[in-house]
């Protein structure tokens, strides 16, 4: 997939395109079927598949004090949105200036004059350009004005409710990461580079690998999950603490910490992923390490019931 991250970057002879427009946070099972349908209007009609998307959540910078914490980093999304198949993603920068286009503008020079547009996809309460004025109506009547058609892409619904990134950080928030990744189409997944922590786990005989504090992705409320722990080309079953570990003391900050079953690898400095399962318990104190030793005994013979099967992809 090809990714330009400026308006400058697109070639001149770029095009014709199927477009769609959006955040695209988590890359969820409702932005896949306009995905989806996307890349079927482009083959049919011989375009270039385009999603053009932003470099941070517009509401970061127009309701900042509203704006969620993202469920996946710029990264990832790319990652996903490459996944389904898609020719080129348009990532541009989101800030003040650009809060303040028309409508008419957003339209001619990203989706005219650099994307050269013929097919313009969007969810049915798409809107853009400076303050939300633009809608699905003033995209068709622009649309054609300008040569391009606009199709509309209904919602996915899920249990009477439409699929969102909203209803995704709600089940996140609640340690529900099987729901999750039933609206998400994959499993809720963190990254981080492995840094050194306090050795508890080591010495306790459960060795760990601690993710650094800047994780890409949503972390999920604390707790013990079954998870998938990646790296590199290498795939283990892994028990994954969320928390404060509130049975020591002097833990200031949330830590996600891997324990890969049955493996006792050196991995810091690189790169792990961690893929949330199922929730196995919530966080507990303990009141001393022998109680702690066999809990944890018993999370991971919880984890690989879970985990029994073949990984899921």
């Amino acid at each position: 997939m090809q990714v330009y991250k400026a308006l400058d970057q697109v070639p001149a002879d770029f095009g014709p395109t199927a477009v769609t427009i959006g955040k695209f946070d988590g890359v969820h099972t409702g932005h896949r079927r306009v995905i989806g349908e996307l890349r079927e209007l482009a083959g049919v009609h011989g375009l270039t598949s385009a999603v053009v998307t932003f470099d941070r959540n517009p509401l970061s910078i127009i309701k900042p004090e509203v704006s969620p914490e993202p469920l996946v980093s710029v990264k990832q999304k790319l990652e996903l949105i490459e996944q389904l198949g898609v020719d080129t993603a348009l990532v541009l920068e989101f800030d003040e200036k650009f809060s303040e286009i028309s409508p008419e503008q957003f339209v001619r020079t990203i989706l005219v004059d650099a994307l050269h547009a013929s097919v313009v996809l969007v969810g049915s309460d798409f809107r853009f350009g400076a303050k939300g004025n633009g809608d699905v109506d003033v995209l068709r009547e622009l649309g054609t004005r300008y040569g391009f058609t606009v199709h509309i892409v209904a919602d996915v619904i899920a249990e009477g409710r439409r699929a969102s990134s909203t209803w995704i950080r709600e089940l996140l928030a609640v340690g529900k990461v099987s729901e999750a990744a039933e609206l998400l189409g994959y499993l809720p997944t963190v990254r981080a580079v492995v840094v050194h922590g306090a050795q508890r786990g080591r010495e306790l005989g459960f060795p760990t690998a601690n993710l650094a504090q800047d994780v890409e992705g949503f972390v999920p409320e604390d707790g013990v999950y079954a998870a998938w722990a990646t790296i590199g080309e290498d795939r283990f079953a892994a028990a994954v603490s969320v928390g404060k570990n509130p049975t020591f003391e002097g833990v200031l900050q949330t830590q996600v910490e891997a324990h890969l079953l049955d493996q006792d690898l050196d991995l810091y400095g690189r790169v792990i992923e961690v893929a949330f399962v199922e929730w196995v318990r919530g966080m507990v104190k303990f009141e001393g390490i022998e109680p702690l030793i066999v809990q944890m005994n018993d999370d991971l013979t919880r984890v690989r019931t879970v985990l029994g099967g073949p990984p899921r992809l």
